[in-house]
């Protein structure tokens, strides 16, 4: 018998070891929207570019790589787009009524001034020319391309101990011109970066009692939208899981 023909064909062939399987459910579930816990120490070049390159690394609709990465250390420039987000921030309260108003004007929702490096990741949608394989009919790809390269970033940093902070309460023309960025390119994601003095164990909006995290059973539909079937095995794996994830991270904070 070719006990290699075997082994590929068997499931867990290409499965990662248990300890690295871990990791990265280690890096999903403890990754936060970091606000408030950012240290000054710089962020060494050899970890920034660690983190770029796995964000350079991302999935890519057409391998497109639409993506540009602008590097913002200067504070100068922090203090221009802590100016953008000022003023969508004011205008973002009076959004809101009553007692959410109230709990909004609290929140913390960004550290561009504190962290010591802000990521700024774009999207260039002419970067293959205007016929795009995958793109061809569903024209947003491009965006969710570039979604996914934050996302790389953002569980390649939990792994270094970095945090990151998604700021998105900005008028795009006021961030663009913060940035010096042309009217071509959409910015997809302005994200602080930096060590944090700790990590909270949940999602600060959900320890503010904004929102709850979503049963993940109410989220799955089978065949057709909005068909549940609460009898399926995967329900019961689903429920665990969430469970499990729960306690994972409380024996983290």
């Amino acid at each position: 018998m070719n006990t290699s023909a075997v082994a590929q064909a068997t499931p867990s062939a290409h499965a990662f070891t248990q300890e690295a399987r871990d990791a990265i459910y280690h890096a999903i579930f403890s990754r936060r929207d970091v606000r408030g816990q950012f240290l000054p120490t710089p962020v060494p070049d050899e970890v920034l570019s660690r983190i770029l390159t796995a964000a350079h690394h991302a999935p890519s609709v057409g391998f497109m790589q639409p993506w540009n990465f602008l590097v913002v250390r200067s504070p100068d420039t922090k203090r221009r787009v802590h100016g953008a987000f000022a003023k969508a921030h004011a205008e973002a309260a009076g959004m809101f009524e009553g007692d959410r108003r109230a709990t909004y004007q609290k929140l913390k929702l960004e550290g561009i001034v504190e962290s010591p490096v802000g990521i700024c990741i774009t999207c260039d949608r002419e970067r293959t020319g205007p016929v795009v394989v995958g793109r061809t009919h569903m024209k947003t790809m491009d965006l969710y391309s570039s979604v996914c390269a934050v996302q790389n970033l953002w569980l390649a940093a939990r792994a270094e101990g970095l945090g990151v902070g998604w700021v998105s309460i900005f008028h795009q023309a006021d961030l663009q011109e913060a940035l010096g960025i042309p009217k071509g390119i959409t910015p997809i994601a302005y994200l602080c970066v930096g060590y944090v003095s700790h990590f909270h164990a949940k999602p600060e909006l959900e320890t503010a009692g904004w929102l709850p995290r979503l049963p993940m059973e109410d989220l799955v539909y089978f065949d057709q939208w909005g068909q549940r079937d609460d009898q399926q095995p995967l329900i019961a794996h689903l429920q665990r899981d969430q469970a499990a994830a729960q306690r994972g991270r409380a024996a983290t904070a």
